[in-house]
Formats: structure tokens, C-alpha cells, sequence
């Protein structure tokens, strides 16, 4: 499949302009320089449409680098809680920029071995094949013609032509043949006969029938972005750390304090009812965003942390004895290493691992032979907070059950990137933390299978869980409330709740698409760096890139990425025993978010291979 140039016509897929009138390239060009010279910053943010993608800066660190506008937040109405983020209910047929066309175009497009396997085409990305019982929308999707949130893949190389290239580079390590960094012929996401000269005049890629995820309006959301750090505009690739949040995130706990602000559930006055309505309305969002079968089933904790500590020391404590196993992956937090290795030394129980292979996928293979009828509970992620990796959980938890064992799911990385369904998934209990998914700190949520929360014993003990206590004995409510003692982060979890409906309302499927895109966009450009080499490489991965570059430390990156405004994280990511696989203690971990754009991609790369180069190297 070849990449449509620019003709006198026009650009493939685009009409021509009727006569007389300038084609529709130069309508976009003239409309970009248009907005950028609008005073006061107005018009920054809009991306022109350049012939070719800006040069490498030649500038050093610590003196100005290259300014990235900062796109101006609009006024905003009165009303304390959005009710159009994104600005979706513009009127149809306007303008909304995506990922612009012209770096769109320096993605290529290849053409699939014809032994290359193709994914289902009703899931056209890799982490869209889980079914939910709930629309992502649920029930707010607006109409067709005036949705500006559906998302187009630019003509990216689909599942086959990843996958095909991907086992080229797996067989190349497997022969001990592949260089430390990336040659000709041996990219993680593509081939380098298909990948445009950066520097040439850059054809455009086909247009998509459907409008595009307007990044720009959805930037305009989240009021941290106009920030500005060492003098630039704030550049934030942290978000496996944490996520930003977005005004109607921000309104919602505004309006919880000035309105509703109370303890829930047990007095008789107006503004409990109101505190209690918000905090179960949340837990009932959750139950939705999780595709669970019951409101009974989510418990509200302070994170995904919080809540594997739940499970270990309640379901874990009482069901697993001297003798019994654990079985954990190589990936894994050290939120879900921790928790397990003292249930095991307490309960004189063994801690198995699953291993994973050289691109960083765990081996199914291996995690068959280490079930047995000893194994109680297997714990995995979904996605790897350290390498990006989408771990095939739905397999996991399928081979646990035949074995008898409970199956725990750590969704905190997956929750912000794909549309989650616990039942589809079969997972006993899942968590995450709010924060990762663009709410408040200090929330997050343990799903469990009903009948396995209501056989468990509470991890702690006071008020809210109880139904009677005397001086001889308590007797508890039974679940969820048993398990959340004490007043809970009541205006937190209403907090969590406007960011479930905010992600619903951009469409997780819609997310996840342009999160895909700007993935293989930025797989492109670190490859393209000398000396840097990217750990985790599988073929199923989620918004991270994680890397080292030869003759820097992970922190002096980061510390030189930091004077450029660019926020990463440098280390070992709370997930030491996965990066000693592959021989680092830290790595640089750049970590995307559906309000990244190409822009600052690039910009990343640039400084990258300033550093590269040599430039402002930061002494020993």
C-alpha cells in the first residue's frame, strides 16, 4: 500500500477545489499562519500544515530551546461542572485538528507479508478486543455528525505488519544477531524502507471518512497544561506516574465543598443526603466503568496499593496455608511483589513467577507448568507500568480458574488507556487508583466477585462497617461497606466518579485509537536516536516507552529533558525485578496520554538527539 502524494488534483481522498477557489491544502496552511499570528497567543496550539517537519534545533542545554505554544484555555462558563468537556457539542463540519497531517504523513504506511496474520476486523487496534457490558459513552455519545472525538489511524501499519515486523526483531535477538541499537531493517514498529526522510517534503497520508480526536480542544481542558517549567511550556510524559486532571474534575470537588460537603450514610439532614447521593452515584459509575455485575461489588480504597493489601489480608489470610503458592509475573509493581511475599511469610506459602520473554510478554507456556493444585491465587498486571506491555490477562485468569486459584488483576495502568470489562475478563478481583485515570490522589476502587466479598472477613475495624457492637462481640455489614472503616475520602471518590464520566464522554475506544497512533509516532522518533535502546519491545504494548541512552545516566536525561519543560520519569519505576531482566537498574520512562500530541513528541526527540550528539553534555 503506497502513501498518496500531493497532485495538481489535490491530495488523494480530498476533493478538489472548485475553480478559482485555493485547494484545501492551502486553505489549512493559510488558516494555521492565520491563528499562530494572532496576538497575545491566541491562536497557539493550532498546527499548521508544514512540507516538511522542523529540523533539529542546534541549541544547548541550560540556554533557550525551541518554544512550543502554549494553547490558551478559553473563558469559561459560570457553572461550576462541565457538562461539554472537550468542547464536543461544536457545530458539525468544523475544523478539528488531530494529530496533524503532516506529521501523520511521516508515519508509513507497509504493505503486509502475505503470511502475516490479521487482527479481527472489529478490533482494528491490539487492546480493543475485550467486550464491555456497558457502551463507553454510556449514553451521552453524541451523534455521528457532531462527535469531533473519533479518532482516524492515518494509514499506520496495521496488527499484521507490527506483528510480522516485531517477530523479525524477536528472531534477531534470539540468534544473538540484533545490535544493541536500532539499524536498518530491524525497527520495533516499522521498516525503514517505508519510513520517510524526517528532513524531505513529507507527502500527506489518506484522510479518514470519519472527523478526528480534536487534541487541541481537549488540551483545553486540563489548566496544568498552560503551565510553564524552566521557562518553557510544560511537556508532561509522567503519566504512568500520575495524570492530570481536567476542569470538570476540578469543578466537581469545588462544588462537593461548597454544596454537599458532609459524612454519609448515617444522619438525617439535607447535606448528608446530598454528600451520600455523590458518594454512591460515584460507586455506582465505577461498577459501570468496570463492567461489574453489582454496585456491591466496588470498594472504595486509597489506590491500587491499598486495595492488593486488601485482598492479601483478607481473602489471602484466610484461604491460603503453609505448602501454598503464589503466583505473580516478572512484571510486576512492587505493589503486587510485597503485599504477596509476606502473606507467604507469614502463612509459610511460596511465591512462584511467570517469565516473560526478550521483547517483555509474559510466557504462557511457563506460567501452565507452574500452576498446580497448590496454587491459591495468581496475581498479574494488565498492562506494565515499567515496559508498557498488555499482558493477555483474560488467558491468565482462565488458566488460574482450571487450576482452582483465585485470579487478582492490577489495572492501574490499563484503566486510562482501553476499555476494561471484569466479567469479560473473569477476573475474582481487580484494582486500580483513581489518579491514574485522571482523578483526584488518595482513591481508588477494588472490584470482587460477590460472593467471594461476602465470605471474607474485614481488614479493619470502626465505624461505617459495623451493624451492632458490644463489649461481647460486632457484627458487621456485609459488603462493600464492611470493607471501608471510618469516614472515607468522601469528596475524592465524587471526584473519581467526574472523571469516569469525563473519559466516557471523549469514548474509551476513541482514546485508546489515538493513543495508539501517537505510540507508534513516538516509537518512530526515539528509535530514531543513535545510541538509544528501547526495553520492552512486545507486540501488545500501551502508552510507554521506556529507554537508555549510550554514555548518559537514566537521571542526567531526565534532568536535561526537565530543563527543556519535558517531565519524564528516570528510574526503576517501583518495578526493579523487570528491569534487572534486561540488565538496567533504571530506565528513561517517557508515558503518553490522550493530551500528548506530536508536537511535543518531537520535541522530545529533538533534545534527544542533542544529547546524542554531545551537545551540553552534563559532566560526570
Amino acid at each position: 500500500m503506497s502513501i498518496p502524494t500531493p497532485t495538481s488534483e489535490g491530495v488523494a481522498g480530498l476533493s478538489a477545489a472548485p475553480a478559482g477557489l485555493p485547494d484545501e491544502l492551502t486553505l489549512a496552511r493559510l488558516a494555521g499562519e492565520f491563528f499562530a499570528a494572532l496576538p497575545n497567543g491566541a491562536g497557539a496550539g493550532a498546527y499548521p500544515v508544514p512540507a516538511a517537519l522542523p529540523a533539529d534545533p542546534e541549541i544547548r542545554l541550560g540556554e533557550p530551546g525551541p518554544r512550543i505554544a502554549p494553547v490558551q484555555a478559553p473563558p469559561r462558563p459560570s457553572p461550576s461542572v462541565s457538562a461539554d468537556p472537550a468542547g464536543l457539542s461544536s457545530q458539525a463540519g468544523a475544523p478539528a485538528p488531530g494529530v496533524p497531517e503532516a506529521y501523520a504523513a511521516a508515519l508509513p504506511t507497509l504493505s503486509p507479508p502475505a503470511s502475516s496474520p490479521q487482527l479481527a476486523p472489529s478490533t482494528p487496534y491490539y487492546f480493543l478486543g475485550e467486550a464491555s457490558a456497558y457502551p463507553s459513552s454510556a449514553g451521552n455519545a453524541l451523534p455521528l455528525a457532531e462527535n469531533r472525538v473519533v479518532p482516524q489511524s492515518f494509514g499506520l501499519p496495521g496488527e499484521g505488519e507490527l506483528h510480522a515486523l516485531l517477530a523479525e526483531i524477536a528472531s534477531d535477538r534470539r540468534a544473538a544477531t540484533a545490535p544493541a541499537t536500532p539499524q536498518a531493517g530491524h525497527f520495533y514498529f516499522l521498516d525503514s524502507a517505508s519510513v520517510p526522510d524526517r528532513k524531505a517534503d513529507l507527502p500527506l497520508a489518506q484522510p479518514s471518512a470519519s472527523p478526528v480526536f480534536d487534541v487541541n480542544a481537549v488540551r483545553r481542558d486540563f489548566p496544568i497544561l498552560q503551565e510553564r517549567v524552566n521557562g518553557k511550556p510544560l511537556i508532561w510524559f509522567d503519566n504512568a506516574a500520575t495524570t492530570h486532571k481536567p476542569q470538570a474534575v476540578i469543578d466537581r470537588l469545588a462544588w462537593f465543598y461548597q454544596h454537599e460537603n458532609s459524612n454519609i450514610h448515617r444522619a438525617a439532614h439535607e447535606l448528608a443526603a446530598r454528600a451520600t447521593d455523590a458518594y454512591e452515584g460515584a460507586r455506582s459509575k465505577v461498577a459501570r466503568f468496570l463492567g461489574a455485575s453489582s454496585v456491591d461489588e466496588i470498594i472504595f480504597v486509597r489506590g491500587a496499593t491499598e486495595g492488593i493489601n486488601l485482598i492479601a489480608k483478607t481473602w489471602g489470610w484466610q484461604n491460603v496455608g503453609e505448602g501454598d503458592e503464589i503466583i505473580v509475573s516478572h512484571l510486576e509493581h512492587h505493589a503486587n511483589i510485597v503485599p504477596w511475599q509476606q502473606l507467604a511469610a507469614a502463612k509459610g506459602a511460596r511465591i512462584k513467577v511467570i517469565p516473560v520473554d526478550d521483547t517483555g510478554q509474559v510466557i504462557l507456556e511457563e506460567y501452565r507448568r507452574l500452576l498446580t493444585a497448590r496454587t491459591r491465587i495468581v496475581s498479574v498486571t494488565q498492562v506494565s507500568n515499567a515496559l508498557g506491555t498488555v499482558v493477555p490477562v483474560k488467558e491468565i485468569v482462565a488458566l488460574a480458574h482450571q487450576a482452582g486459584a483465585v485470579a487478582v488483576v492490577d489495572g492501574a495502568q490499563s484503566v486510562s488507556h482501553m476499555r476494561v470489562n471484569v466479567q469479560e475478563i473473569g477476573a475474582d478481583f481487580f484494582v486500580f487508583s483513581g489518579h491514574k485515570v485522571f482523578a483526584p490522589t488518595g482513591i481508588g476502587a477494588v472490584y470482587g466477585r460477590k460472593a467471594l466479598l461476602d465470605d471474607m472477613p474485614p481488614w479493619q475495624g470502626g465505624g461505617n462497617m459495623i451493624a451492632d457492637v458490644t463489649f461481647e462481640k460486632t457484627l458487621y455489614h456485609g459488603a462493600p461497606t464492611r470493607f471501608e472503616a471510618g469516614t472515607g475520602n468522601i469528596a475524592d471518590a465524587v471526584g473519581l466518579g467526574a472523571a469516569i464520566d469525563y473519559v466516557e464522554r471523549l469514548g474509551m475506544d476513541n482514546i485508546a485509537r489515538y493513543e495508539h497512533d501517537l505510540l507508534v509516532y513516538a516509537t518512530r522518533g526515539v528509535l530514531s536516536v543513535p545510541g538509544l535502546k528501547l526495553i520492552g519491545t512486545a507486540r501488545d504494548k500501551a502508552s510507554v516507552l521506556s529507554f537508555v541512552l549510550d554514555g548518559y545516566r537514566p537521571e542526567e536525561v531526565g534532568r536535561a529533558l526537565n530543563e527543556e519543560g519535558i517531565a519524564v520519569r528516570s528510574g526503576h519505576h517501583c518495578a526493579q525485578p523487570i528491569l534487572r531482566r534486561f540488565g538496567q537498574e533504571a530506565t528513561v520512562r517517557p508515558s503518553l496520554a490522550f493530551y500528548n500530541t506530536c508536537e511535543e513528541i518531537d520535541h522530545l526527540v529533538a533534545v534527544l538527539h542533542r544529547l546524542a550528539r554531545g551537545k551540553g553534555r552534563i559532566g560526570r
